[in-house]
């Protein structure tokens, strides 16, 4: 398995595969909850942290909840997100936030060493290197402006 960060080049959208149905299959939608969660709590203590709404924690707790919604949707889960906010048109909705590359890898490697500890619990590396292979590429859709 290698969980490696990829260079994006500021403008360009590569094409993305959705994880593997098989990762969220084995994971289970509790512990996919708790995944998500846990990056959550990682950003709130990382340099990227001014992205997110760390000092209030009501709005801190929906962008939790959003980004679980999308990430199980996208993962071939139930449409939680599509049922509560619609489409999800996420470049659209992360346009009012400056996200650069330097941020991106940011927030790639802190779900690398939560997603590495997936391999202890019996989740297939292959479905991890799926969901990782995911992410790795569409987070290069959301950074719009440059380092």
């Amino acid at each position: 398995m290698k969980l490696t960060v990829t260079d994006g080049e500021f403008g360009v959208r590569p094409p993305v595969t959705k994880p593997h149905p098989g990762f969220l299959h084995e994971v289970g939608e509790e512990r996919f909850k708790k995944l998500v969660y846990d990056h959550y709590d990682l950003i709130e203590k990382s340099d990227i942290s001014f992205l997110f709404p760390v000092h209030d924690e009501e709005d801190f707790a929906e962008a939790k909840k959003h980004a679980f919604d999308f990430l199980i949707q996208i993962s071939g889960g139930p449409r939680y997100f599509e049922q509560t906010r619609g489409e999800p048109r996420m470049v659209g909705r992360h346009a009012p936030f400056r996200i650069d590359e330097q941020g991106r890898k940011v927030w790639l490697t802190l779900y690398a060493g939560l997603l590495e500890s997936l391999v202890d619990e019996g989740i297939s590396e292959e479905y991890i290197q799926s969901f990782w292979d995911y992410l790795d590429i569409f987070s290069m859709w959301l950074v719009n402006t440059k380092s």
